[in-house]
Protein backbone atom coordinates (compact mmCIF):
# COMPACT_ATOMS: atom_id res chain seq x y z
CA UNK A 1 0.00 0.00 0.00
CA UNK A 2 1.33 3.46 -0.40
CA UNK A 3 -0.44 5.64 2.12
CA UNK A 4 0.99 9.39 2.19
CA UNK A 5 2.92 10.48 4.48
CA UNK A 6 1.50 12.32 7.90
CA UNK A 7 2.82 16.14 7.79
CA UNK A 8 3.96 15.29 11.17
CA UNK A 9 6.47 12.44 9.97
CA UNK A 10 6.28 8.89 8.18
CA UNK A 11 3.04 7.38 8.46
CA UNK A 12 2.17 3.61 9.94
CA UNK A 13 5.72 3.58 11.78
CA UNK A 14 5.25 4.13 16.12
CA UNK A 15 7.88 5.57 17.99
CA UNK A 16 8.28 1.58 19.56
CA UNK A 17 9.64 -1.66 17.88
CA UNK A 18 6.63 -4.10 18.20
CA UNK A 19 9.03 -6.80 18.03
CA UNK A 20 10.10 -5.71 21.83
CA UNK A 21 6.83 -5.31 23.37
CA UNK A 22 5.82 -8.20 25.33
CA UNK A 23 3.43 -10.56 24.38
CA UNK A 24 0.53 -10.61 26.24
CA UNK A 25 -1.26 -13.70 25.13
CA UNK A 26 -1.43 -16.56 23.14
CA UNK A 27 -4.65 -18.30 21.57
CA UNK A 28 -3.32 -21.65 21.93
CA UNK A 29 -7.11 -22.82 23.12
CA UNK A 30 -8.90 -22.02 19.71
CA UNK A 31 -9.02 -24.45 17.54
CA UNK A 32 -7.12 -24.88 13.73
CA UNK A 33 -8.44 -25.31 10.75
CA UNK A 34 -8.36 -28.44 10.22
CA UNK A 35 -6.56 -29.98 7.10
CA UNK A 36 -8.66 -30.83 4.90
CA UNK A 37 -10.44 -27.72 4.69
CA UNK A 38 -7.67 -26.00 3.78
CA UNK A 39 -7.34 -27.07 0.27
CA UNK A 40 -8.24 -25.00 -3.03
CA UNK A 41 -11.98 -26.72 -3.33
CA UNK A 42 -12.31 -26.40 0.30
CA UNK A 43 -11.74 -22.41 0.06
CA UNK A 44 -13.71 -22.30 -2.72
CA UNK A 45 -16.52 -24.26 -1.23
CA UNK A 46 -15.63 -21.80 1.57
CA UNK A 47 -16.10 -18.39 -0.17
CA UNK A 48 -19.15 -19.64 -2.12
CA UNK A 49 -20.83 -19.92 0.95
CA UNK A 50 -19.87 -16.50 2.77
CA UNK A 51 -23.30 -15.35 3.26
CA UNK A 52 -24.08 -17.51 5.63
CA UNK A 53 -23.67 -15.38 8.85
CA UNK A 54 -19.69 -14.89 10.58
CA UNK A 55 -19.01 -11.93 11.94
CA UNK A 56 -14.96 -10.66 11.71
CA UNK A 57 -13.25 -10.53 15.31
CA UNK A 58 -11.77 -7.60 13.78
CA UNK A 59 -13.08 -4.02 11.87
CA UNK A 60 -9.77 -2.18 12.34
CA UNK A 61 -7.54 -0.25 14.78
CA UNK A 62 -7.54 3.12 15.93
CA UNK A 63 -6.71 6.46 13.60
CA UNK A 64 -3.10 7.83 14.14
CA UNK A 65 -3.18 10.35 11.39
CA UNK A 66 -5.88 12.90 11.04
CA UNK A 67 -7.38 12.53 7.42
CA UNK A 68 -10.84 11.12 6.14
CA UNK A 69 -10.74 7.48 5.26
CA UNK A 70 -9.54 6.70 1.92
CA UNK A 71 -10.59 3.29 0.26
CA UNK A 72 -8.11 0.95 -0.52
CA UNK A 73 -7.68 -2.86 -1.88
CA UNK A 74 -4.96 -5.23 -1.10
CA UNK A 75 -4.65 -8.65 -2.67
CA UNK A 76 -4.28 -11.92 -0.34
CA UNK A 77 -2.54 -14.26 -3.10
CA UNK A 78 -2.60 -18.05 -2.06
CA UNK A 79 -0.21 -19.92 -3.85
CA UNK A 80 -0.86 -23.30 -4.89
CA UNK A 81 2.49 -25.30 -4.20
CA UNK A 82 2.08 -28.81 -4.58
CA UNK A 83 1.93 -30.06 -0.74
CA UNK A 84 -0.15 -26.90 0.13
CA UNK A 85 -1.13 -23.49 0.04
CA UNK A 86 1.08 -20.36 1.29
CA UNK A 87 0.25 -17.11 1.53
CA UNK A 88 2.31 -14.87 -0.62
CA UNK A 89 3.40 -11.73 1.76
CA UNK A 90 6.05 -8.84 1.17
CA UNK A 91 8.33 -6.77 2.74
CA UNK A 92 8.06 -3.38 2.23
CA UNK A 93 11.58 -1.46 1.06
CA UNK A 94 12.96 0.89 4.08
CA UNK A 95 12.74 4.12 1.56
CA UNK A 96 9.43 4.20 1.44
CA UNK A 97 7.76 7.13 3.24
CA UNK A 98 4.96 5.19 4.70
CA UNK A 99 4.98 1.46 6.55
CA UNK A 100 8.78 1.07 5.74
CA UNK A 101 10.08 -2.27 6.25
CA UNK A 102 6.39 -3.99 7.68
CA UNK A 103 5.01 -6.86 6.37
CA UNK A 104 2.24 -6.65 3.90
CA UNK A 105 0.12 -7.66 0.93
CA UNK A 106 0.25 -6.09 -2.27
CA UNK A 107 -2.31 -3.49 -2.42
CA UNK A 108 -2.65 0.06 -2.61
CA UNK A 109 -5.34 3.10 -2.74
CA UNK A 110 -8.07 2.37 -4.85
CA UNK A 111 -7.46 4.96 -8.00
CA UNK A 112 -10.47 6.10 -10.06
CA UNK A 113 -9.86 4.32 -13.05
CA UNK A 114 -10.30 1.10 -10.93
CA UNK A 115 -13.95 -0.56 -11.33
CA UNK A 116 -13.57 -1.93 -7.89
CA UNK A 117 -12.01 -3.58 -5.23
CA UNK A 118 -10.37 -6.30 -6.70
CA UNK A 119 -9.48 -4.04 -9.91
CA UNK A 120 -7.36 -2.31 -7.14
CA UNK A 121 -5.59 -5.54 -5.45
CA UNK A 122 -5.07 -6.92 -8.65
CA UNK A 123 -3.50 -3.72 -10.31
CA UNK A 124 -1.49 -3.02 -7.36
CA UNK A 125 -0.31 -6.58 -7.18
CA UNK A 126 0.63 -6.48 -11.08
CA UNK A 127 3.13 -2.97 -10.24
CA UNK A 128 4.07 -3.99 -6.61
CA UNK A 129 5.21 -7.39 -7.32
CA UNK A 130 4.64 -8.72 -11.00
CA UNK A 131 1.51 -10.86 -10.43
CA UNK A 132 -0.17 -11.48 -13.75
CA UNK A 133 -4.18 -10.22 -12.83
CA UNK A 134 -5.06 -12.66 -15.98
CA UNK A 135 -3.52 -15.87 -13.08
CA UNK A 136 -5.49 -14.93 -10.52
CA UNK A 137 -8.54 -17.21 -9.63
CA UNK A 138 -10.51 -14.48 -6.82
CA UNK A 139 -12.16 -16.71 -4.40
CA UNK A 140 -14.00 -13.21 -2.92
CA UNK A 141 -13.41 -10.68 -0.25
CA UNK A 142 -13.05 -10.43 3.60
CA UNK A 143 -14.87 -7.40 5.47
CA UNK A 144 -13.61 -3.79 5.16
CA UNK A 145 -10.52 -3.27 7.79
CA UNK A 146 -9.48 0.33 8.67
CA UNK A 147 -6.21 0.99 9.59
CA UNK A 148 -4.88 3.62 11.89
CA UNK A 149 -3.46 5.32 8.98
CA UNK A 150 -7.05 5.99 7.76
CA UNK A 151 -7.79 3.61 5.19
CA UNK A 152 -10.69 1.26 4.59
CA UNK A 153 -8.98 -2.00 2.80
CA UNK A 154 -10.99 -4.73 0.77
CA UNK A 155 -8.78 -7.99 1.75
CA UNK A 156 -9.57 -9.66 -1.62
CA UNK A 157 -8.52 -13.24 -1.59
CA UNK A 158 -7.68 -15.33 -4.62
CA UNK A 159 -5.70 -18.46 -5.70
CA UNK A 160 -2.86 -18.29 -7.86
CA UNK A 161 -0.21 -20.82 -9.75
CA UNK A 162 3.42 -20.75 -8.58
CA UNK A 163 4.75 -18.33 -11.12
CA UNK A 164 8.21 -15.82 -11.72
CA UNK A 165 7.33 -12.66 -10.08
CA UNK A 166 9.09 -8.85 -10.57
CA UNK A 167 9.30 -7.12 -7.54
CA UNK A 168 9.16 -3.41 -7.77
CA UNK A 169 12.60 -2.42 -5.58
CA UNK A 170 11.30 1.09 -5.19
CA UNK A 171 8.26 -0.36 -3.39
CA UNK A 172 9.23 -3.82 -2.10
CA UNK A 173 12.57 -4.81 -0.99
CA UNK A 174 11.28 -9.04 -0.51
CA UNK A 175 8.85 -11.28 -1.75
CA UNK A 176 7.82 -14.30 0.66
CA UNK A 177 5.78 -17.13 1.52
CA UNK A 178 4.21 -18.14 4.79
CA UNK A 179 2.09 -21.50 4.92
CA UNK A 180 -1.39 -20.85 5.04
CA UNK A 181 -1.61 -23.59 7.68
CA UNK A 182 0.97 -22.10 10.00
CA UNK A 183 -1.81 -19.10 9.45
CA UNK A 184 -4.73 -20.76 10.82
CA UNK A 185 -3.58 -21.83 13.56
CA UNK A 186 -3.86 -19.99 16.20
CA UNK A 187 -1.07 -20.93 18.55
CA UNK A 188 1.15 -18.96 16.45
CA UNK A 189 -1.00 -15.68 16.96
CA UNK A 190 0.36 -13.93 19.38
CA UNK A 191 -1.19 -10.29 21.45
CA UNK A 192 0.89 -7.53 21.89
CA UNK A 193 -0.57 -4.15 23.94
CA UNK A 194 0.91 -0.98 24.48
CA UNK A 195 0.26 2.80 25.92
CA UNK A 196 0.64 5.33 23.05
CA UNK A 197 -1.07 8.18 21.75
CA UNK A 198 -3.11 8.18 25.01
CA UNK A 199 -4.47 5.50 24.75
CA UNK A 200 -4.16 1.55 25.01
CA UNK A 201 -3.91 -0.16 21.93
CA UNK A 202 -3.63 -4.04 21.10
CA UNK A 203 -2.85 -5.64 17.82
CA UNK A 204 -1.94 -9.30 16.79
CA UNK A 205 1.91 -10.67 15.73
CA UNK A 206 1.95 -13.85 13.69
CA UNK A 207 5.87 -14.08 14.25
CA UNK A 208 7.27 -16.57 11.53
CA UNK A 209 10.69 -18.19 10.70
CA UNK A 210 11.97 -19.28 7.26
CA UNK A 211 15.47 -20.48 8.27
CA UNK A 212 17.65 -17.85 10.00
CA UNK A 213 15.47 -15.16 9.19
CA UNK A 214 12.13 -14.32 10.96
CA UNK A 215 9.33 -12.19 9.70
CA UNK A 216 7.49 -10.09 11.39
CA UNK A 217 3.80 -10.09 10.45
CA UNK A 218 1.86 -7.72 13.01
CA UNK A 219 -0.61 -4.87 12.95
CA UNK A 220 -3.22 -4.39 10.01
CA UNK A 221 -1.63 -7.69 7.86
CA UNK A 222 -2.09 -9.51 10.92
CA UNK A 223 -5.47 -8.11 11.63
CA UNK A 224 -6.56 -9.00 8.51
CA UNK A 225 -5.02 -12.53 8.35
CA UNK A 226 -6.68 -13.11 12.10
CA UNK A 227 -10.56 -12.70 10.21
CA UNK A 228 -9.49 -14.93 7.43
CA UNK A 229 -8.73 -17.69 10.51
CA UNK A 230 -11.65 -16.58 12.16
CA UNK A 231 -13.52 -16.81 8.41
CA UNK A 232 -12.19 -20.22 8.02
CA UNK A 233 -12.79 -21.61 11.24
CA UNK A 234 -16.68 -20.61 11.44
Amino acid sequence: MRPPAAASGAVGIPPFDPRQIPVHGRDSHLPSVPAHAQTAQALRTRFAQAHHSWQPELRGEPAFVQRPVAPAAVLVPLVQREDELRVLLTQRSQRLSSHSGQVAFPGGRCDPQDADAVATALREAWEEVGLLPERAEVLGSLPLYTTGSAFAVTPVVALVPPQPLRPNPDEVAQVFEVPLSFILNPANHQRHRVHWQGQMREWFAMPYRDGPQEHFIWGATAGMLRNLYRFMAA
